[in-house]
């Protein structure tokens, strides 16, 4: 029986709420030593109103970032993520709208530049997942929304994005370890995952050529409110103890990884995957 690493808890709401977990992510960045790698740069973020979005937000509020975060519809959420942007001096667009849609999408970028004239990175970090024990579980209507909200999406962003990223421009995608071990209850979610490892390798090469660099990210067991979304109380409460730490990691653990690759740090990098995931050994 696996151990429990935080207490049961269950979200009826996708992709959750991260004002209602108990205990909150570890997200506002709170002991994160700064040194202006993203001085006066304009990052887009999806997903930012919480958990790794939240930290990327305010981790690259710190680094001298003015930011816009994109949201569903997790309106608390994505308040307390732009009051903590602004509590670093920095600005903060919030925009609510389903990334499945590619005429949202254009707008997200198009009230970007608007607002703060130019755009320098973009993550492309929203997801959803819904777990079934089988795969005659998966609806059409599942499929189709998991791979729109995961992999579509990103599609519809950079092709938004690409012209205003210009010459330096970065792009870092959330892939999971999903991709690399497989989820036998997370069969769409972890072939979306796949998809976007797969996009970052190829895309890496294409905009190469355009100065741009474009890596991805595959989080572990992080603490986020799509857990308790996703899963029941059961699992939930057990959550990342199956990795060799034993515990889930933070959202305040993976922001420095996209804060690396965002930053003139991993400036010889591109096609490339972080993997914070708690200790477990990937060849990918």
């Amino acid at each position: 029986m696996p151990e429990q690493t935080r207490p049961p808890q269950h979200q009826t709401h996708q992709p959750g709420s991260e004002a209602t977990m108990h205990p909150r992510p570890e997200s506002a960045m709170r002991d994160y030593r700064a040194a202006g790698k993203l001085h006066d740069q304009v990052a887009l973020i999806t997903g930012g109103d919480s958990g790794i979005g939240r930290a990327v937000s305010v981790a690259f509020a710190k680094e001298g970032a003015d930011v816009v975060i994109v949201y569903l519809d997790e309106t608390q959420d994505a308040q307390e993520t732009q009051r903590l942007v602004e509590a670093e001096g920095r600005r903060c667009l919030a925009l609510a709208g389903d990334v499945a849609d590619p005429a949202f999408c254009r707008k997200a970028v198009e009230h970007a530049v608007a607002a703060f004239g130019r755009l320098d990175v973009l993550v492309n970090n929203a997801a959803q997942q819904y777990p079934q024990p089988s795969i005659v579980d998966i609806s059409r209507q599942q499929l189709e929304k998991t791979f729109a909200t995961n992999i579509f999406a990103m599609f519809y962003l950079v092709q938004a994005a690409y012209p205003h990223l210009k010459d330096g421009g970065r792009i870092v995608n959330t892939t999971s370890i999903t991709a690399y071990r497989g989820s036998p209850q997370l069969l769409d979610y972890s072939a979306t995952k796949g998809a976007i490892v797969a996009f970052t390798r190829s895309l890496s090469q294409a905009a190469l050529k355009d100065g741009i660099r474009v890596n991805a990210v595959a989080p572990g067991p992080i603490w986020t409110p799509l857990i308790p979304a996703s899963f029941d109380d059961e699992r939930t409460s057990q959550h990342g103890s199956s990795v060799p730490m034993q515990r889930p990691g933070q959202p305040d653990e993976v922001a420095p990884c996209y804060v690396f690759l965002a930053s003139d740090d991993s400036s010889y990098m591109s096609g490339q995957v972080l993997h914070p995931n708690g200790g477990e050994v990937i060849n990918g």
